[in-house]
């Protein structure tokens, strides 16, 4: 059977995930860079991960791999201040080009490299940006006049007990990242740019207590999309009750947010990082249907899982899972049918991505629920 080459570039735990689950398969051939091997990387018998030293600098020297290896499609999994070279050698090359970064002004400039792209550009897909797009157009559909879109999702520990009421459960850069950039919403029909740590509320989702608050990147293209068409769109991260107020605190009141490389290095010494995780992804869309207001509402909690011999926890496996159902719906079911250019998370149908053998990991969730 003929194979789809892919290179996975970031060999972190997001990236050695995509990897291992596009290797699952019979229908991938995946290479792995980074600069160094991973200790965890999945053993997968009858269709290995190839791991290929690389260093993003080194442009031409993954141009000419691409090249020899007749790669079709590249997948961005370094931090996000590096993504933008990932996506210039995939547009110099002609090939795909996936990314799950939640930075928006880097999102802005891979988005001007699609315009003429020769394939497919599919930045943001991920868990938030990405499925969390894809749940929220979905509930829109039927309605005839939207007031409300809620945007939800917390990356969390299943259970905490440090000050911050936090642990981390992905990269530090990508956190501390969404803490300190200002956040694009829609009020009133219009958009408009909120500071990060604004906006506090407070949740109960199945029963459990919650607080969230604006974070930038979230959002995706759908301020974008939906400016003037709906009145209120937001997006905001889920944490335990506290979390907020004292990261307000560090980040604002003692202006360290002009320093993040300080705040990661104090952060990094005093919170864990842990694999015991939960995803919380809640939406809701109220609006009118034939002159009556409705909600509708799509709440799930997902969890670590394990596949074969190897133990992925729910970040991985919502981010990666997010990544792999674009890839698959672009290269193998062929449902996403423009052949160039840039794809918009908003574009994919719910009931595809969930039907799709890499999506079908977010109807495994604890308390799924797609009430509409």
């Amino acid at each position: 059977m003929l194979k789809h080459t892919i290179l996975v570039i970031g060999a972190g735990k997001i990236g050695t995930t995509v990897a291992g689950l596009l290797s699952n398969t019979d229908d991938y051939k995946v290479f792995l860079g980074d600069l160094n091997k991973p200790n965890n990387l999945p053993n997968i018998k009858n269709n290995p991960i190839e791991f290929v030293q690389t260093n993003i600098e080194a442009y031409e020297e993954i141009k000419n791999f691409i090249k020899t290896n007749n790669v079709e499609a590249i997948i961005s999994c370094l931090p996000f201040h590096l993504t933008l070279k990932v996506a210039k050698i995939a547009h110099e090359c002609g090939i795909h080009y996936f990314d799950p970064t939640e930075d928006v002004a880097i999102t802005e400039q891979v988005t001007l490299l699609a315009q003429d792209s020769k394939g497919v550009f599919a930045p943001q897909c991920g868990l938030a940006p990405g499925f969390i797009s894809i749940a929220a157009n979905s509930l829109m559909e039927d309605m005839n006049e939207i007031e409300h879109v809620k945007m939800r999702v917390g990356a969390l520990s299943q259970s905490t007990s440090n000050s911050l009421h936090y642990a981390f459960t992905w990269s530090i850069d990508g956190v501390i990242n969404e803490y300190i950039n200002p956040c694009e919403v829609i009020e009133n029909g219009k958009k408009h740019i909120t500071p990060a740590l604004g906006g506090l509320e407070k949740l109960i989702i199945n029963d459990c207590h919650f607080e969230a608050f604006h974070t930038s990147g979230g959002v995706g293209s759908l301020a974008d999309t939906y400016k003037g068409k709906v009145k209120n769109l937001d997006y905001k991260t889920i944490r335990y009750p506290g979390h907020c107020n004292k990261m307000a605190f560090l980040l604002q009141d003692l202006k360290l947010k002009n320093d993040p490389e300080l705040v990661k290095n104090i952060i990094s010494k005093v919170v864990p990082y842990i694999e015991q995780d939960k995803v919380v992804v809640y939406v809701s869309v109220e609006g009118y249907k034939n002159g009556k207001l409705y909600e509708n509402i799509y709440s799930n909690t997902l969890y670590p899982i394990n596949i074969g011999e190897q133990n992925y926890t729910a970040i991985q496996m919502t981010t990666a899972s997010g990544i792999c159902t674009v890839v698959d719906m672009v290269m193998k079911e062929n449902k996403l049918n423009n052949n160039n250019g840039i794809i918009k998370q908003e574009q994919i149908a719910l009931k595809d991505f969930l039907a799709n053998r890499f999506g079908s990991y977010y109807a495994q969730g604890e308390n799924n629920a797609f009430i509409k």
